[in-house]
């Protein structure tokens, strides 16, 4: 993964998006809503008055528009009328609206299921996607891809450029299927065509592994995922039982999870009080307390956060700064911290919803703040960050000379 960094597109936060997981929005909005389905007809009536003007508009398209095929497609311009409203409500990448198949695949994901080849996507600084790393043992391992290779061509089409949500849905799709990738290797000047058998991606919520000559253990949560408690869980007792002293829970790149999730992770690590606030629209406060019974409520712990830290993920390291818990060390969270709630429309299709927002246990407002590290630490162009797999395979100088900075600075944190 050496040079990945210096390839992302300064400014934009990194969107990881697990290729087949989903075609909607930003890794950021991707999860984070109450584990309730609301249907739509049991949403309030919506005022016509405000509509007549965009009714009006609808008539005059419908009725004179000249291509005609086009006005066939209604359900498609449907769709696109509500994507318009849902974005200019300004909850950027959380409250949208899917299709009836982004529907499904959003449900997928949230059990932990993924279809596609199996690789984390970014986008350079000139708007081309690349291969953040393939998983391991992953269609797209096997086909050839590596670390750092650019997508020029998905199927023949150009995607220099495109949105990142439209490559994976260009590139997702059933099992056994074929998809055709034109790459360009790191380091090489000629694109080479790959092509690449989709599957089910069996990815891990949590991965981790010993930090070289250490007793700390390097624990990554991939998304708050319905598994992700269990496995963390399952992380922490075989680091503790291999004699662990402290503890590094990266939550960089994550894109969020199940409120429930978020809560039963941060019980973990906390003794008593609260791990979130939920204030609604009226401005009520509700109080979520923390879960008893945690198996690491006195390790010495650092949570690493970035830009693309998002939603779930948010709450958790908010929480652990509150607490005053563990030293939170990186960059500037996203900001997302409205809680959704899922309305399925008539014809399968969803619209995830803001309806109150998140604070902290404290009462800071997460949407559209943040959270602030405790100790901000940068990743320049040249550097990169490190996830367990590559850990593992590390000696201890390797693991000095990374280049992943935050990670370091964590490591310096505990060892201080």
């Amino acid at each position: 993964m050496k040079k990945l960094l210096k390839k992302l597109f300064l400014g934009i936060f990194l969107l990881i998006l697990i290729v087949g997981a989903f075609s909607g929005g930003a890794m950021a909005a991707q999860m984070g809503y109450l584990p309730r389905i609301v249907p739509a007809s049991a949403a309030a009536d919506a005022p016509t008055d405000d509509m007549s003007v965009f009714w009006e508009a609808w008539r005059l398209i419908r009725a004179n528009y000249v291509d005609r095929a086009a006005i066939e497609h209604s359900d498609q311009l449907a769709y696109a009328a509500i994507r318009g409203v849902t974005d200019a409500l300004g909850d950027t990448g959380h409250t949208r609206f899917l299709t009836p198949d982004e529907a499904n695949a959003e449900h997928e994901h949230l059990d932990g299921k993924f279809f596609g080849i199996g690789a984390y996507l970014g986008v350079d600084d000139q708007k081309r996607p690349f291969i953040i790393t393939p998983f391991a043992g992953s269609p797209a391992e096997q086909a050839g891809i590596r670390a750092g290779d650019v997508i020029l061509q998905v199927d023949g089409v150009d995607v220099t450029g495109m949105p990142l949500d439209d490559v994976v849905s260009r590139i997702k799709g059933k099992k056994g299927t074929e998809v055709t990738l034109t790459i360009l290797h790191e380091n090489e000047s000629a694109p080479v065509d790959i092509t690449v058998v989709r599957d089910e991606i069996k990815i891990p919520a949590v991965d981790w592994a010993f930090i070289p000559d250490t007793k700390i253990a390097f624990i990554r949560l991939n998304q708050f995922s319905s598994v992700v408690n269990e496995q963390m869980v399952a992380a922490i007792e075989e680091a503790q039982a291999e004699g662990a002293t402290a503890l590094i829970v990266d939550v960089r790149m994550n894109g969020g999870g199940l409120l429930d999730q978020a809560i039963k992770v941060s019980s973990q690590f906390l003794q008593d009080g609260d791990v979130l606030q939920e204030k609604n629209a009226q401005g009520d406060i509700k109080r979520f307390p923390v879960e008893k019974g945690g198996i690491a409520l006195d390790m010495p712990l650092v949570v690493l956060v970035d830009k693309g830290t998002a939603s779930a993920a948010e709450i958790f390291a908010g929480a652990i700064q509150d607490h005053n818990r563990g030293t939170v060390i990186g960059e500037k969270t996203f900001g997302t911290g409205t809680v959704l709630t899922p309305y399925t429309l008539s014809d399968g299709s969803m619209l995830l919803l803001g309806t109150s927002e998140w604070l902290t246990p404290n009462g800071r407002e997460i949407w559209r703040h943040g959270i602030t590290p405790d100790e901000t630490v940068e990743l320049s162009a040249d550097q990169h960050i490190l996830v367990p797999l590559d850990v593992k395979e590390m000696t201890a100088d390797e693991f000095r000379q990374s280049g992943d900075a935050q990670l370091l600075a964590a490591v310096k944190a505990l060892s201080d």
